[in-house]
């Protein structure tokens, strides 16, 4: 079973090892850092499962579990990350939704294994999706399922860590993407990449997604930080 889990820790080095975790066993996955961003990402995306860390800044995992269960799809599964181990902390994210809990520290071969269980659970993920998978910003769509690109409606053909790094920005349309970050997106596809690398991946982008490689509309360089995905643009 194939599921597109979002990701929210505000950890990177955690998030980064749940992430590669989710990509070996078969799923794709959306990283965020904080609860805005988190409940955000689960409005546009519509994942197959939550993986949400309860010190999350912005909006904390409790608030961020609360506003799932009241939204447009309550039944998202949601595993809670948690160092509080105390029992009203478990009690009140399981009345509050969680469909399971883990606290740190944890191995990740244990969230996997709570994850393919509530994803059996919940009947979710390629065999029975609650939502559409495809991931869509600034005239491009990213498909996590049928791992594919198109652009203006066209099949555009993407090396894997150009897919990943595309998933991600189109996830966060306007966000800026680090090198670094973007770097993590490609790893366990291109482990031979250096930050340096992620100017030619997003240079061949270009060449594949933009009417002017030279003038881009769509990914954009912010000077001295990394690059965007404009949201603006339909």
């Amino acid at each position: 079973m194939c599921a597109h889990v979002l990701v929210a820790e505000d950890d990177e080095k955690q998030a980064e090892l749940i992430r590669r975790s989710l990509l070996a066993e078969g799923h794709t996955a959306t990283v965020v850092h904080d609860g805005g961003a988190a409940l955000d990402a689960a409005r546009r995306l519509r994942p197959d499962l939550v993986v949400l860390d309860l010190m999350l800044p912005v909006v904390d995992g409790f608030g961020v579990c609360r506003v799932l269960r009241g939204g447009a799809d309550p039944e998202i599964p949601v595993v809670m990350l948690t160092a509080r181990s105390g029992e009203d902390d478990v009690l009140l994210g399981l009345e509050l939704g969680a469909d399971d809990y883990l606290t740190k520290p944890y191995s990740p071969r244990e969230l996997m294994a709570r994850i393919r269980t509530v994803l059996r659970r919940s009947g979710r993920g390629v065999d029975g999706r609650g939502g559409d998978p495809v991931v869509r910003a600034a005239g491009i769509s990213v498909d996590p399922v049928r791992h594919e690109v198109r652009c203006e409606g066209v099949v555009v053909e993407c090396t894997p860590a150009e897919f990943q790094i595309l998933l991600a920005m189109a996830g966060e349309p306007d966000r800026v993407f680090t090198r670094r970050q973007l770097l993590h997106c490609t790893r366990g596809f291109d482990r031979s990449s250096t930050e340096r690398a992620i100017d030619v991946h997003i240079m061949n982008l270009r060449r594949k997604t933009e009417s002017d490689p030279r003038r881009p509309t769509r990914l954009l360089t912010v000077f001295g930080v990394g690059y965007k995905l404009d949201g603006t643009r339909p």
